[in-house]
């Protein structure tokens, strides 16, 4: 038996009203007041598709051991490298061992449930080992396009196993075709749709009947066998045109999150299957499909082993945990669509040293630090000599990881000179759970969430980009436990 044992979400804490995004740019599209309801989720200005498949990937695996994981496969259509495995860096981050397979899924929104089917199929074939599939984006619309309004930023993660499995996979169809309706060439930053109706009328109400169709010809199931189908679209007209062509009743629909969270590209029906998990019950059929110049449908099955998993709510948590984003002008500068003037120190040179991070990557990239064998010590950054004056053990060390451990407030300040575009940067001194102390940025946070002894949890993040050499560095960074879901 092969299928999700384990699952986990994340969506941003931001979330910007489409009627503020109206309010700045209608006037250039006054019919866009049509789509101007409800919000969609923003990803701070030190977030991207890299740190939040880093944070849906801990959210999944939570403190299990990653020592069965045999693969990592990451699906986005906004990586920020091209030329640098980003699965890697997101595996690197979540500490799995190195002799693992990675792999990018990327170029199409269905790039999420193809990712899905891979490690399926992989785990499927091997019948040993675990492979953790994570899907983000980050897409950007022009401003005062249709695009601007629906793009919501989250990701999900998925645990695919042949043990505890708690959704069972039972088969799939796919289709391929080049079917332009959305489009981003490889030196462009806004996606570029075609006319909407030739998107809802050649589009999702032909491929989302086809991929139906398939699946109950392939399986001999009805459509009625099924609990719940979840695909993306963000057209209400469309959704229900195809459900009163398939002569569906509306609940079995799965709610596509258009008003609190906006449409996440390949992440998105990921997304949708980890919100339906959270009251799934044993025996729901679920046919989940991903959509993009073509489709995959996967038929799958919950069994009992689903009300074992614990905090179910992986993606209601983090939907209800919001901050209002007032500004629309902040979202541009985050965005880098607006250009801000930062001050002198924000024309420091930022050369990253990649020989310095090969040497110490399991302390940056997957905060990694050690205990003492000895004396049991815990500290980080790293040591050939135990830091503790009454043990010096030198060499005798066991790898900690403790991005999931958190830690206490030492210390902490403000600082309005800082170069930053979300001032004033916040820093301060961490005690780490367990032993060992270090200087941290805060984040998802203002001054006055702060207090001397407050617990915060660690999130993986930009810690700064370097637009000399269009590369982006990841740190680990403090945020107060109110404001995180663990």
């Amino acid at each position: 038996m092969v299928g999700i044992s384990m699952y986990g979400g994340y969506v941003p804490s931001y979330r910007l009203n489409r009627m503020t995004v109206f309010a700045a740019m209608g006037w250039l599209n006054p019919a866009s007041m049509m789509i101007a309801a409800g919000e969609k989720a923003v990803a701070n200005f030190d977030e991207d598709t890299i740190t939040m498949a880093v944070a849906a990937g801990n959210s999944c695996l939570e403190n299990k051991s990653r020592e069965k994981i045999e693969g990592l496969y990451l699906a986005t259509t906004t990586a920020p490298f091209k030329e640098r495995q980003n699965a890697n860096i997101v595996a690197d981050a979540l500490c799995l061992k190195d002799d693992i397979r990675t792999a990018d899924f990327t170029g199409s929104l269905k790039s999420g449930t193809s990712a899905l089917l891979s490690a399926i199929e992989k785990v499927g074939f091997q019948q040993e080992g675990d492979v953790l599939v994570s899907a983000a984006d980050c897409r950007l619309g022009k401003m005062g396009s249709v695009q601007e309004m629906f793009f919501g930023d989250a990701a999900a993660s998925f645990l695919i196993s042949n043990e505890d499995v708690a959704v069972e996979f039972k088969g799939s169809f796919s289709a391929a075709y080049d079917f332009v309706d959305h489009l981003r060439g490889a030196n462009s930053n806004y996606d570029r749709q075609w006319e909407e109706r030739w998107m809802r009328d050649e589009g999702y109400e032909r491929f989302i009947p086809e991929a139906i169709d398939g699946i109950c010809r392939k399986y001999g199931v009805t459509i009625g066998d099924f609990s719940k189908i979840i695909y993306p679209c963000y057209y209400k007209g469309a959704r229900k045109g195809i459900t009163k062509k398939l002569g569906l009743e509306p609940e079995k629909v799965q709610d596509d999150l258009q008003e609190d969270l906006g449409d996440s590209g390949s992440a998105h029906p990921l997304i949708m299957l980890a919100k339906y998990l959270e009251e799934a019950k044993p025996g729901d059929k679920i046919l989940l499909i991903g959509y993009g110049n073509g489709f995959d449908a996967l038929y799958m099955e919950v069994n009992e082993n689903i009300e074992k998993l614990n905090q179910r709510s992986k993606v209601s948590a983090y939907l209800s945990r919001r901050k209002e984003l007032d500004k629309y002008t902040k979202y541009l500068v985050w965005r880098g669509i607006a250009p801000a003037e930062v001050g002198m120190r924000g024309e420091e040179d930022r050369l990253t040293r990649w020989s310095l991070v090969w040497r110490n990557r399991e302390a940056i990239n997957g905060m990694q630090g050690v205990k003492c064998e000895e004396c049991g010590t815990q500290q980080y950054p790293p040591q050939r000599v135990c830091v503790n004056p009454d043990c010096g053990a030198i060499d005798k060390f066991t790898p900690v990881y403790l991005a999931r451990k958190g830690g206490k407030i030492f210390s902490y300040t403000s600082d309005m000179l800082a170069s930053s575009i979300n001032p004033p940067a916040i820093y301060g001194n961490i005690e780490i759970n367990g032993g060992g102390r270090m200087l941290m940025d805060f984040t998802d946070c203002t001054l006055d969430d702060l207090e001397v002894g407050k617990s915060v949890n660690f999130t993986y993040r930009i810690k700064f980009y370097d637009d000399k050499r269009d590369t982006t560095f990841y740190y680990w960074k403090a945020v107060p436990e109110s404001e995180e879901v663990s």
